[in-house]
């Protein structure tokens, strides 16, 4: 028996796997579904976060399982959207009397003489917010943010920058010149158009993929280059491994590699924003597996409780290194076809319990978080969720979460290589038919405003900056060794003293054993 249900576990993952998960090619579908939606504020389509006392019938996504499905969301007045929510918690019988009540310290709760468990699952899948088509095309109905030629230009211009750059600093790890590199290959649109859906003034709490934050906010190349190479122009002054970016100037605080540590950072900064009144909020990103780190949990009940103005910006991308989403998140779906037991119960026939996952956007709503899934590749819908969720973050004064789907194409770092744990096909699927960066040049150039001409004038251009500020960056000398040992303390204890003391003993007496370019 014990053996058997091992094999049953491991019969269940490989489905989930290859059958449910939504990362599978042959379920499309759902990564190619649109809203519908009627002319309205782009607001109706979040997930409210608390329930409201209108006890009318809820509405439902209604779906479609033809051959390239498409999800219609229902627009709703925020009390009507929330009853979708009671249904979660409530049936239709729920006619109770409001006097069998007691206060309790949460608030007043009605008794009921039934003994009922809370479902551990609707059954139904949050739809996912997107305007562009996978050919560029504005889908018919959507609700967007109207962009300027001028901001169109610039997001696709930053996304081909931010898409060379990661290429050329990625040889140039391959290559020895730098230590190590991660690429944001496949969410280009996520970070780009989420940039430019904010203010200058609102402060950035990266994870560690989001470079095209500040390369939006006017971050260059050169300080890109200066950074991984630790040389003395780094601000990090040469501490940070590369990739771990920082701007004072920009409101871009230090990348950090624990993962998920910045989320509760994130809410204590936004609440100081709030006692000081501050117009602008905070951003803050994580991926799917920050998710599964308890400060998460703590960081999206700190903002709830507290009301902070803070986006949290979830990029879903299928992969926590190499653990997949099937093996991060838990909920129930029924699989109508049976399998057998084994031998020994040969005469028994059940149903198989699939075990599979709505993602990080229902976690949101049972914080009390407004919370809304959106198309991480479509650069438009990413934009105008961003602004509206800013805008709700700032006038409400309340966080929002945001999961955008999207998939890592590149290896999870210079130390990974993905295909010993995915498909190569499956990597070249997203990367030449789901691109962010090709379906968002196919609807500036259908608006006129990019042609093959400038195409060819901005990559040249790029590629020839990239080149020289390499250069210029390996030359730089690096950061004085004392730089080791300041910017800690205002006075430096004797026990640091004694150490940087023994440091340059130590060097003096060996100096073969340490770097040549290093000051001292």
């Amino acid at each position: 028996m014990p053996v058997w249900f091992a094999k049953s576990r491991a019969i269940s993952h490989h489905l989930n796997r290859k059958v449910m998960g939504f990362m599978g090619i042959l379920h499309q579908n759902f990564w190619t579904s649109s809203c519908s939606r009627h002319p309205s504020s782009l607001s109706s389509i979040f997930i409210p976060a608390g329930i409201h006392e209108d006890h009318s019938t809820p509405h439902v996504f209604p779906f479609n399982s033809s051959i390239t499905t498409r999800f219609s969301l229902q627009r709703f007045k925020s009390t009507k959207a929330a009853s979708q929510l009671e249904q979660l918690y409530s049936t239709d019988d729920d006619d109770h009397d409001t006097s069998q009540a007691l206060d309790f310290p949460g608030g007043k709760v009605t008794y009921i003489p039934e003994m009922r468990f809370l479902s551990e699952s609707n059954g139904k899948r949050v739809p996912c917010y997107r305007v562009l088509d996978d050919n560029g095309e504005i889908i018919i109905g959507s609700d967007y943010e109207q962009l300027s030629e001028e901001v169109a230009v610039k997001i696709y211009s930053n996304m081909v920058s931010l898409q060379m750059m990661d290429t050329v600093f990625y040889e140039a790890q391959r290559q020895g010149r730098i230590s190590f590199y991660l690429t944001s290959t496949g969410e280009e649109a996520i970070n780009i158009a989420s940039a430019a859906a904010l203010s200058a003034d609102d402060i950035i709490l990266p994870q560690y993929r989001e470079p095209g934050i500040l390369l939006w906010r006017g971050f260059t190349i050169q300080e890109f280059a200066n950074q991984c190479f630790g040389n003395k122009y780094d601000y990090g002054k040469g501490r940070q491994m590369p990739i771990h970016y920082g701007s004072k100037k920009h409101n871009f605080v230090t990348i950090s590699s624990p993962i998920a540590t910045q989320l509760p950072q994130a809410v204590g900064i936004a609440y100081s924003l709030k006692m000081d009144k501050k117009d602008s909020c905070v951003v803050t990103y994580t991926g799917d597996g920050g998710t599964s780190e308890g400060d998460f949990h703590a960081a999206l009940n700190f903002a709830a409780v507290t009301e902070a103005p803070v986006v949290f910006i979830c990029r879903n991308n299928g992969w926590a290194i190499s653990t997949h989403i099937s093996e991060q998140f838990r909920s129930t779906i029924l699989i109508t076809s049976l399998l057998p037991l084994p031998v020994l119960f040969s005469s028994t026939r059940f149903p198989l319990i699939q075990l599979t996952s709505d993602g990080i956007v229902v976690r949101g709503p049972a914080y009390g978080i407004r919370s809304i899934r959106v198309d991480g590749n479509d650069a438009l819908a990413v934009y105008s969720a961003i602004h509206e969720a800013r805008e709700m973050a700032i006038s409400k004064q309340r966080p929002v979460l945001v999961e955008a789907l999207s998939y890592r194409v590149g290896h999870h770092s210079t130390s990974d290589d993905s295909t010993k744990y995915r498909p190569v096909d499956e990597i070249d699927y997203w990367k030449k038919e789901r691109n962010p960066v090709k379906r968002f040049r196919k609807w500036v150039e259908r608006n006129g405003w990019w042609s093959e001409e400038k195409e060819s004038e901005l990559r040249s251009s790029i590629k020839k900056q990239l080149l020289q500020v390499i250069q210029v960056a390996e030359k730089t000398e690096k950061p004085p060794l004392k730089y080791l040992f300041s910017d800690v303390y205002d006075i430096p204890p004797p026990n640091l003293c004694e150490q940087e003391k023994q440091l340059r003993e130590t060097i003096y007496a060996h100096p073969q054993d340490y770097p040549s370019d290093v000051p001292l």
